[in-house]
């Protein structure tokens, strides 16, 4: 299975050319999602983009992911969901619990918005 890396300083946006996240391709991006977050990388956008179907493989490895990035202190955001994939979210009741981003600009801000949370945050509990 082929996927794109895109690397930044703060976050890495993860695009798999699929177009079903299932059982034979959810292990690939799962281990990424691991060397990644072993790796220092704490907030980590997945690019669904060219992924037109997901079944329960490819939502855990979503939730894998969203626990492995939340331990680290980061956030994990799944960019570019399409229809199928949010009602497959919405049945699992993972609404709540996964954040949602319309398009990987989006998935960035979110991203540069906790980052700044967390400086202030820390900023002020030094005061």
């Amino acid at each position: 299975m082929k996927f794109t890396i895109d690397k930044h300083e703060k976050y890495v946006i993860i695009q798999p050319h699929v177009e079903i996240l299932d059982g034979d391709s959810a292990p690939k991006i799962k281990a990424e999602f691991l060397l990644r977050n072993t790796g220092g990388q704490r907030n980590i956008i997945l690019d669904l983009s060219q992924v037109k179907e997901a079944d329960s493989s490819g939502l855990r490895t979503g939730l894998m992911a969203h626990r492995l990035c939340k331990a680290a202190g980061g956030v994990f955001v799944l960019a570019c969901v399409n229809q199928q994939i949010k009602s497959l979210i919405s049945v699992s009741n993972l609404a709540g619990v996964l954040t949602l981003a319309h398009n990987t600009a989006e998935a960035e801000d979110l991203i540069f918005s906790k980052e700044l949370e967390k400086e202030l945050r820390g900023a002020l509990e030094e005061e």
